[in-house]
């Protein structure tokens, strides 16, 4: 068992060999990140980036996953209230074998809670050729040694990391406005918001990301989960912020159908994100509700036929109170002179 004295700052370790088929890609995309390249290989040839990959919050689930089995489970993890800044610096895609590097770059205890720390991980996906895909920076609750906190034993680890849509798969609910068509590079708006529709976590779509994805005891079962800092069964942030990004997709579709296919403009990959906050638990039943502002935009300096926009995001659950946030960034054709 790690307690947060168990970690040194400085200590570089690497852990797995997690092979990700076109298959896992399809899957975890078909739920929460529909994007063509992420889920046709044909149409995939015509994208911004050539062939099939996958999702970039894809790969921050697998690092969580590999993160899972390398440590966090012999831990006394008390989850993570955030991410300073993920990068995805190469495409993950069909065939590629994943391995975890993370190095300790800072421990502090914490001035509030006595019987825990924090500790700042670099946390790298590495691929067979030793190529980082990601890179994450992030600080992690750990309880102290004599703290009486205690991780709870099971068999956390026995499913398989594809994920498998629970039968009853729950949808993103549109918006009541109507949803705008939508724009090029030159037409967004710095300022303008959008809603982008809602999801209703429950139980069972809880359960089937965690298992595949972030198989701590407080994601995975009732009685651990009462028995945690947490309280009740609640979601992975992972899956929150999957399901921004399923949210994000529909908004997309519903914008695509408002003009001619070819007269909508390309999206392209994302580079990564900033500041993303956990900011309340997101538990079974909670229903949130997803929105999206152009935060900035600038052309591209290696693509001039693409822009980037710089995006401010944020999930509100049904009382209210904002449960995410995080600003990201994404490629997005300029309109054709």
């Amino acid at each position: 068992m790690l307690y947060f004295e168990d970690f040194v700052a400085g200590s570089v370790t690497e852990y797995g060999a997690l092979p990700v088929s076109q298959d896992d890609i399809l899957a975890y995309a078909s739920r929460f990140d529909a994007q063509d390249f992420h889920i046709d290989p044909d149409k995939a040839k015509a994208s911004f980036v050539g062939t099939l990959i996958a999702s970039g919050w894809h790969s921050c689930a697998l690092l969580m996953r590999l993160a899972a089995e390398a440590f966090f489970l012999d831990s006394t993890s008390m989850g993570s209230p955030g991410v300073e800044e993920v990068k995805w610096l190469r495409p993950v895609k069909p065939g590629d074998v994943l391995k975890l590097r993370w190095t300790i770059s800072e421990t502090k205890a914490s001035r509030s809670r006595p019987e825990m720390g924090l500790v700042k991980f670099r946390l790298e996906l590495l691929n067979q050729r030793g190529e980082p895909v990601v890179e994450q920076n992030n600080w992690v609750m750990f309880g102290r040694r004599g703290s009486g906190f205690e991780a709870a034993g099971g068999d956390w680890l026995g499913h398989s990391v594809g994920y498998e849509a629970p039968h009853a798969t729950v949808t993103v609910e549109p918006p009541a406005l109507a949803t705008a068509p939508p724009g090029f590079f030159d037409e967004l708006v710095i300022g303008q918001t959008y809603e982008l529709g809602s999801l209703v976590f429950t139980p069972e779509e809880i359960v089937a990301f965690a298992r595949s994805f972030d198989p701590q005891p407080f994601h995975m079962d009732e009685e651990a989960a009462r028995k945690s800092s947490f309280g009740s069964l609640c979601a992975s942030g992972w899956h929150t912020a999957a399901g921004w990004m399923a949210a994000m997709v529909s908004h997309r579709r519903r914008q695509e159908a408002a003009v001619a296919p070819a007269a909508a403009p390309r999206l392209g990959p994302s580079p990564g994100f900033k500041n993303l906050r956990w900011l309340k638990p997101v538990y079974a039943g909670d229903r949130i509700t997803y929105h999206s502002a152009v935060a900035d935009k600038r052309p591209s300096l290696s693509r001039p036929d693409w822009g980037l926009f710089f995006h401010h995001n944020t999930g509100v659950n049904q009382n209210g109170e904002t449960v995410l946030s995080f600003d990201g960034c994404v490629f997005i054709e300029r309109k054709p002179a």
